[in-house]
């Protein structure tokens, strides 16, 4: 289409040319010289006006093709501050829905795990642990949590709870031994929760023998009881707080023989840990309860002190 434009422009111009230089030779009767002259002028003219009209045109489209870049620049631009934006919200949601899913998993008083979620994380370890080890499941509970309620109140009775939330997530670890054992700081995958109320439970999953529960059971129990409770409320310091403490130790042995019962293992566990907690409880005892056990058939079997020492 343009060339066809093109085409009809330069006739038009040579036709145009043509009778000017007719009307000219007709109307003027200029001489021959000057007639010639005349027209070299007018041509020269015609070629400038074309020439600037040429130039005018590439101007034209030298500026649309710099805007239509400036544009596509700007809408570029545009587009790499919506791609962040659109991934700064992306992020912002994604951290808001892990905080949401930790705080669903998590006791809002204490910080540390719900029951329901710590007995969901016990079934899984022991569905796939695969080393040969031991590990300790405990519960504790707050002696006579009912008399510091009801006495000294219910703030008082929430700062006990508190605080020994913090001191049960300090001292129950299992990476103290890990660490000399494997010469090599290790993270420890220690498991604390709520258990309801007043009490406590514990999960130390990675141990070299069934001693190391008792020992970082009993380390908590003294931790809370040399605990400056007076520093929370003077009237404790009439009445510090202690705890009691049943730990089951569990001998792992191969995966195959948990990994189809690994749930009524878990509540199996808990369930003798919280009767030894009750034990100690009962007897008004200064020592941690415990019980040292291996599955055999895809039950919970009682091995003997001796049995324990030896493995």
């Amino acid at each position: 289409m343009s060339q066809v434009r093109s085409t009809t422009s330069d006739e038009s111009e040579r036709t145009s040319a043509a009778r000017l230089r007719e009307w000219v030779l007709d109307r003027l009767h200029l001489a021959p010289e000057t007639a010639a002259e005349l027209l070299q002028r007018v041509d020269e003219v015609v070629a400038t006006q074309r020439q600037l009209v040429e130039e005018s045109k590439h101007d034209a489209i030298r500026a649309l093709a710099e805007g239509f870049a400036a544009k596509m620049e700007r809408l570029q631009r545009q587009l790499t501050e919506k791609d962040v934006t659109v991934s700064n919200i992306a992020r912002y949601f994604e951290e808001v829905v892990a905080d949401l899913t930790d705080k669903s998993h998590r006791d809002p008083k204490t910080k540390l795990l719900n029951f329901d979620w710590f007995m969901e994380r016990v079934e899984s370890f022991l569905a796939v642990e695969q080393r040969v080890r031991w590990c300790g499941l405990g519960v504790v509970d707050i002696n006579s949590f009912k008399w510091y309620n009801d006495t000294l109140g219910h703030a008082i009775g929430d700062r006990i709870i508190e605080g020994v939330a913090r001191i049960l997530a300090d001292q129950i670890r299992s990476q103290d031994f890990l660490a000399v054992e494997r010469q090599a700081e290790v993270e420890g995958r220690d498991l604390h929760a709520r258990f309801g109320g007043d009490e406590f439970c514990f999960l130390i999953p990675d141990l070299p023998g069934c001693h190391q529960a008792v020992e970082i059971a009993g380390r908590f129990k003294r931790a809370v009881e040399s605990y400056a409770w007076s520093r929370e409320d003077r009237r404790l310091a009439s009445r510090p707080v202690k705890v009691d403490v049943g730990v089951v130790c569990l001998r792992l042995g191969p995966v195959a023989e948990r990994r189809g019962v690994a749930r009524k293992l878990a509540t199996e566990l808990i369930h003798r840990a919280d009767k030894l907690m009750y034990d100690a409880k009962g007897l008004k005892s200064e020592h941690v309860h415990h019980a040292n056990v291996r599955v055999t058939s895809g039950q919970l079997v009682d091995i003997d002190a001796r049995q324990s020492a030896a493995s």
